[in-house]
C-alpha cells in the first residue's frame, strides 16, 4: 500500500513536536478551517460551512480541556474560549460570515500572542 509522502511527513511534524508547537499548530488548523468555514458560507455551501465550524469548535474544547485551572489567568482563557465557542455556534445557525471573520480574527490575535511567549519563553526572557 503506498503511503503519502506529505501525511506521513505531517504525522511525524506532530509527533516530535513540543505541547508548545502543538498549540501552535492547534491555532493554525482553528484560523485555517475557520477560514475555510467562511469560504462554504459565501459559496452558499452549507456543509462546508458546518464540518468546518465544528472542526473549529472542537479544537477550541480541546483548549478549554487543557487549561491548568491552577493559575487565576485560566478563567480568563475559559471565559474567551466560552464566548467563540458562543458565536460559532450563532455563526453555524445563521451561516453568517461576518460572525465567523471575528472569530477567525480572534484565533489570529491569540496565536500572535502564542508566538510572543514561544519566543520569550525560548530566549528565557
Amino acid at each position: 500500500m503506498a503511503t503519502n509522502p506529505y501525511a506521513k511527513y505531517q504525522n511525524s511534524k506532530i509527533l516530535t513536536a513540543s505541547p508548545a508547537e502543538l498549540t501552535l499548530m492547534l491555532y493554525d488548523g482553528a484560523i485555517k478551517f475557520g477560514n475555510i468555514a467562511i469560504a462554504g458560507m459565501q459559496e452558499k455551501d452549507i456543509q462546508k460551512a458546518h464540518t468546518n465550524i465544528v472542526k473549529v469548535q472542537r479544537i477550541i474544547t480541546e483548549f478549554r480541556s487543557s487549561l491548568d485551572r491552577s493559575y487565576a489567568v485560566a478563567q480568563d482563557f475559559d471565559n474567551v474560549y466560552v464566548y467563540l465557542l458562543e458565536r460559532l455556534l450563532q455563526a453555524n445557525i445563521k451561516k453568517d460570515p461576518e460572525i465567523m471573520e471575528e472569530v477567525v480574527g480572534h484565533l489570529r490575535t491569540m496565536r500572535e500572542t502564542w508566538v510572543e511567549v514561544m519566543k520569550k519563553s525560548k530566549g528565557g526572557v
